[in-house]
């Protein structure tokens, strides 16, 4: 049976979510990275009656640029209006984190989970500052797993359909969140039933069918809006065929070595977390009441860290999707450990402090980004030389030069350009990597690259010289650079950023700009059409 939260637990989950939203309301100006910025465009063009696929190409599912709109129309069109948008977001999932924990346990769990999600979510290693996709999977994942947990109890079909149209949405924000979709079917095929139920296979069906007609509702309805809007050809190339080939990219011994690496780079500032979460693991085995649910919170987690593994690229930022069910464990690690040495008001401090400590560990670790270096300075510290803070002011110069309606083109992987210049681009491929990948469409991406760009003849061209903004391998098709090359000569060179080093960058423009020589190898350049 579920249990509701205490009057205490909601004013300590306040006390979390404000702490919380306090840090993020300091880094709300931090410059957009490469996926904020695809995201922001794609939903710019959204707003502009502009349907996903049509003139902006990626694998990801139309889901996160619907948010991205959502968030664009509510809070304005800027980085921080997007920061904002996470930081609502990002409570609202705590919240149904605290719920979701109160329901499987007690409220020392639920407030001690909620405590370690809202923390850890911030982690500048999980690019936790950043709008990414998995924060926006987990809201409604996180919802669904909670009517999932109802309609197991009620046995009401329509609990179940709503539950799966809500993994269905987390899905339709990203692919990845389809494992929080199988962990609910598979969750209630064991018998996560009420009990009259679990002996009975054939009935275990029919809630379980449930889920799964629930959740592709919403991505039926998208593929028939799409197919309407005459671009369900390039959406099912993009996220399904060209998909299952960056998928299946990355061979299982590479995906090991990421694996351990990315794991031991995020368990430098969270090993005590992850201490008290091992803990929760064993209190499955020795504490009475974490037994009941044992079956739930192990499948959780496995399927969690399955969505986290998809492609076996291992990006930090895949591993948000695992943090509830950490912080889950990491709360059952806590109650356990007071449980089992203090009872009453002993017990409640020797949970608080048990919960405490390590995050506050982790806060101090993480000290430089969360609340010690400027906004401008945290994607310098997270990502290197990358040109973000750059892309601002070269997209001012472009904004300031080009009529609304007028095209550029980026010949390189920062679609932010686009989203802070507010103008549509020459070509629909935002990214070069496809075009630089060992896969069978590269050539053809290439040539149609080239082709948009020479029929739309953009006035401007931005050049970046970064090998974060290409990956470009040995076996990588070069007629780009070569198509380039000549292309270049009906252009002059009229601004160069020079990324000089991690505090300096150098911005020459108009006449200076023609004959800059460039002191590093990571630069942008910017072009303009000659005169008839």
């Amino acid at each position: 049976m579920s249990r509701r939260p205490g009057l205490g637990a909601w004013a300590l989950l306040g006390l979390i979510v404000l702490g919380a939203a306090a840090l993020r309301l300091r880094l709300l100006d931090v410059p957009l990275d490469r996926d904020e910025g695809e995201y922001g465009y794609f939903a710019q063009l959204l707003l502009q009656g502009v349907p996903p696929y049509a003139q902006a190409y990626n694998l990801k599912l139309p889901g996160i640029y619907g948010v991205y709109a959502a968030i664009l129309a509510a809070f304005g069109q800027s980085p921080a209006a997007i920061h904002l948008g996470l930081l609502v977001v990002n409570a609202a999932t705590t919240v149904l984190v605290l719920c979701l924990a109160a329901h499987l346990y007690n409220s020392t769990v639920a407030v001690s989970a909620a405590a370690v999600f809202a923390v850890l979510s911030l982690g500048p290693r999980l690019y936790g500052i950043a709008a990414y996709a998995e924060h926006f999977v987990l809201l409604p994942a996180l919802a669904g797993t909670l009517v999932l947990l109802r309609a197991l109890e009620s046995s009401r079909p329509q609990a179940f359909l709503a539950s799966g149209a809500l993994f269905g949405l987390a899905i339709l924000v990203k692919q990845s969140g389809a494992a929080f979709g199988l962990f609910a079917v598979v969750y209630t095929l064991l018998g996560g039933v009420s009990p009259g139920v679990r002996g009975d296979w054939r009935r275990r069906f029919l809630p379980a069918g449930a889920v799964v007609a629930g959740a592709l509702a919403p991505l039926a309805l998208v593929c028939a809006v799409l197919a309407g809007a005459g671009v369900f050809d390039r959406f099912w190339f993009w996220t399904v065929t060209y998909a299952l080939h960056y998928a299946s990219a990355v061979p299982l011994t590479t995906g090991v070595v990421l694996f351990a690496h990315k794991a031991g780079e995020l368990l430098a500032a969270s090993y005590l977390v992850a201490i008290l979460a091992a803990v929760g693991v064993s209190a499955l085995v020795w504490h009475p009441e974490a037994r009941q649910r044992r079956a739930f919170v192990l499948l959780l987690a496995l399927l969690s860290l399955c969505g986290t593994s998809a492609g076996l690229y291992f990006r930090n930022q895949y591993f948000v999707l695992l943090l509830p069910s950490v912080a889950l464990l990491a709360g059952l690690g806590v109650d356990a450990l007071a449980g089992s040495v203090a009872r009453g008001t002993l017990r409640r401090g020797l949970a608080a402090a048990l919960t405490a400590v390590p995050l506050v560990a982790f806060l101090f670790a993480e000290r430089v980004i969360l609340w010690e270096a400027p906004p401008e300075r945290v994607t310098r510290e997270l990502f290197g030389l990358s040109p973000f803070p750059e892309s601002v002011e070269i997209a001012r110069y472009l904004r300031s030069r080009t009529a609304e309606g007028e095209r550029i083109a980026v010949i390189g992987s920062e679609p932010e350009i686009y989203f802070y210049a507010g103008r549509r681009g020459a070509t629909g491929h935002v990214y070069m990597y496809p075009l630089m990948e060992d896969q069978p469409y590269a050539s053809r991406m290439q040539r149609q690259m080239i082709d948009e760009i020479e029929a739309a003849r953009p006035r401007f061209v931005v050049l970046v010289n970064a090998s974060a903004s290409w990956n470009v391998r040995p076996q990588s098709d070069r007629t780009l650079f070569e198509w380039w090359a000549r292309y270049a000569k009906n252009f002059d060179r009229v601004g160069f950023v020079d990324i000089v080093s991690d505090r300096l960058t150098t911005y020459a423009w108009g006449a200076e700009a023609a004959g800059y020589v460039p002191k590093s190898l990571v630069w942008v350049a910017v072009f303009e059409r000659k005169s008839p």
